[in-house]
């Protein structure tokens, strides 16, 4: 056996169907998932954190926008290799989690009254080919591949509005052909615009578990205010590709071709040094 050494950084977006489900998907990430993950990953995962995610702004849906967290990873190591196929405990994911996430139907009865636990490596391939989204896990470089704006920003300049985002361009489209429209079209675009105050952007590493989007995106502006006048009001300016098959930017199908989320700065939980279990408000 050969563990793969692969610094690594890895983004989950977290979708809630309905608010019904919010407080439900809470419950099972605090009360279980975090205890389970540490108590799996730990020796060879260096960060584990949840960032929460922001309202979504107007006009956010047509960006595939995710609306419960984004779970960040820094791994040391390549996961999803043989050598990790033998799990002391397995994973207590139930089945409804899909659902809450909007992976599966949320009409689909798979438990027949009863609570049903899937293998967590099952459920993180699950969608897209039944219809519904993807479950967004992708794996990207340690550190950010290109800086296209703002590299001079520090902390002390405010806190930002980050707008992260992984795309895919739609099938029968070469990964060249949609980066020129991408490098020639939308980094110029937002480059020039004011509201724009960094700007940065990496392959993401589909060898690594076959993630279907092929590069994820970031961009800060001040407020929701300013993301809407750059991303909705002036990117009406960048020019549609010929093979899109929608008329309004980002000219992508939402949660399948584009997915987003908003986020602040800090992480609502670093989990390594901040989760003390799961204590109820008394």
């Amino acid at each position: 056996m050969s563990i793969e050494f692969k610094p690594m950084r890895s983004l989950i977006y977290v979708d809630v169907v309905k608010e019904d489900y919010r407080h439900k998907l809470k419950h099972w990430l605090y009360r279980y998932h975090i205890a389970d993950s540490i108590s799996q990953f730990r020796p060879y995962v260096a960060k584990y954190a949840f960032y929460p995610a922001l309202p979504t702004p107007p006009e956010g849906e047509r960006f595939g926008t995710c609306r419960m967290q984004l779970t960040e990873h820094y791994w040391l190591v390549n996961p999803m290799t043989e050598e990790f196929k033998n799990k002391a405990f397995t994973e207590y994911f139930p089945v409804d989690v899909l659902k809450w996430q909007g992976n599966i139907p949320d009409d689909e009865d798979l438990s027949n009254g009863k609570t049903v636990n899937i293998e967590g490596d099952d459920a993180r391939s699950t969608g897209g080919d039944n219809g519904m989204p993807p479950f967004i896990f992708a794996f990207v470089p340690i550190c950010w591949e290109e800086d296209f704006k703002g590299s001079k920003r520090t902390a002390e300049d405010g806190p930002n509005y980050r707008w992260q985002f992984v795309m895919k361009y739609p099938e029968g489209v070469s990964m060249e052909e949609g980066d020129k429209w991408f490098y020639e079209e939308v980094v110029p675009k937002f480059q020039a615009m004011p509201e724009v105050l960094r700007m940065l952007s990496s392959k993401i590493i589909q060898e690594v578990n076959g993630c279907p989007y092929q590069r994820v995106v970031e961009m800060w502006f001040d407020c929701p205010s300013q993301w809407y006048k750059a991303a909705v009001v002036k990117a009406k300016d960048i020019k549609k590709p010929s093979w899109a098959k929608y008329d309004q930017f980002p000219y992508l199908k939402p949660r399948f071709e584009i997915s987003s989320i908003f986020l602040t700065d800090i992480a609502e939980s670093d989990n390594y040094t901040q989760y003390h279990g799961y204590i109820t408000m008394r």
